[in-house]
């Protein structure tokens, strides 16, 4: 999957027909609309709801580029200097741009493509077009994000790690936001469960920030991929952190919050993610940390109290099984959603510390050859690990 040439009829430089802008039957974007969306998210001082403002108003972005300034200012939030930077965006910089994702498999990805991410389009103010450095796939709408203060604990960063590896392996794609401490944890462990991750980023995809994160960038390009809603080498400025959350959880069926402050960046896409309503989690931390006032108030005040994986599983499970591919087929369920009563029965009396088979046996009141049976299934599905002829421990 590979960006298209800029020089092909699919992503023409040359202007096309207004009316060929956007075909509406088979959601494929024109060349001429393709340049010009990209055109417009280069503009600086156009966020999402002044872009759905003029989106709204002049139906595409091509309509919106050549909008005369005396027009484009009649949209809220369209000041003369705005729409004279509108009026005179460059479109040598757009080709530009178009060929650097090129040169680096870059695709960029129209808001009415028919594979821009279900999820995002839903949400209140999806972005015009998004790049993104790897692959994202029909799974990855079984998705929960994982986010949290970037000065971790090292308990913080044990349960980010723990959690993200137990929801890969049961068929989840983590998101988070490639930061230090809470998320950069989350991306590892879906790595190291050998799951899939989507590293959000509030920089461009070819500038990556923190710098120090270029390495666990590029292992989850192999693994996932890397999304922004900026030009390539754009650089993080403090307004794109909270705009980058909304897309974290409108990627998501729900956030899980992993410490973090009265005061957070991981709060506000809490409640981006309630806005957008997505489900919200969060684990509960020691009653004297700072870091874990954030999450204890949020489930003080209604978020699902999470202590392992099968508490989120349990409340995503409807979600997850009706979530469709593309193609209007529904995706498979995660592992741990696809198990028999038996097989519940015996994940339930597992512990993620050595259990012994026969404490599983009285737990279950099952023949030991069935909780031996059932165990080699769970083994299979990566659910169990054996530890011993006769322990076993959840993974």
């Amino acid at each position: 999957m590979t960006t298209p040439d800029p020089t092909t009829h699919e992503f023409s430089a040359e202007p096309q027909n207004e009316s060929d802008s956007v075909a509406a039957e088979d959601t494929q974007v024109s060349g001429a609309e393709m340049i010009a969306a990209v055109q417009l998210s280069m503009v600086s001082g156009i966020g999402p709801l002044t872009q759905r403002s003029l989106l709204e108003r002049f139906g595409t972005a091509l309509a919106v580029l050549k909008a005369p300034p005396s027009e484009l200012r009649l949209v809220q939030g369209v000041g003369p200097q705005l729409s004279r930077a509108i009026s005179t965006a460059r479109r040598s910089d757009v080709i530009e741009e178009i060929k650097r994702c090129q040169a680096n498999n870059i695709r960029i990805v129209h808001q009415q493509a028919s594979d821009y991410p279900r999820m995002l389009r839903e949400i209140h103010d999806p972005p015009g077009v998004i790049y993104v450095r790897g692959e994202m796939r029909p799974q990855d709408q079984l998705a929960i994000a994982v986010v949290g203060t970037r000065h971790a604990t090292n308990y913080g960063r044990q349960q980010a790690e723990r959690l993200s590896a137990s929801l890969a392996r049961a068929g989840l794609t983590i998101v988070s936001g490639l930061a230090r401490g809470i998320d950069a944890a989350a991306h590892q462990g879906a790595l190291s469960a050998g799951g899939r991750t989507i590293a959000v980023l509030a920089s461009g995809v070819l500038n990556i920030y923190p710098p120090e994160h270029q390495e666990l960038a590029e292992s989850i390009v192999q693994n996932g991929a890397l999304m922004s809603e900026t030009s390539t080498l754009s650089k993080p400025r403090p307004g794109s952190f909270p705009r980058r959350n909304r897309l974290i959880t409108g990627m998501s069926l729900g956030v899980i919050v992993v410490e973090a402050a009265p005061r957070s960046g991981a709060l506000l896409t809490a409640m981006h993610a309630t806005e957008q309503g997505r489900e919200v989690f969060a684990v509960p931390g020691r009653v004297d940390s700072r870091l874990s006032r954030g999450c204890n108030r949020l489930i003080r005040d209604g978020a699902k109290l999470v202590e392992s994986a099968e508490d989120v599983l349990e409340e995503l499970g409807p979600l997850v099984e009706a979530a469709p591919q593309e193609d209007g087929r529904v995706v498979h369920r995660p592992a741990e959603l696809q198990l028999n009563e038996q097989e519940r029965l015996v994940l339930d009396a597992i512990d993620t510390d050595a259990t012994n088979v026969e404490a599983i046996v009285v737990a279950t009141q099952l023949p030991i050859h069935r909780v031996l049976s059932t165990i080699s299934v769970l083994e299979m599905r990566k659910l169990v690990r054996r530890l011993s002829g006769t322990t076993v421990s959840r993974i």
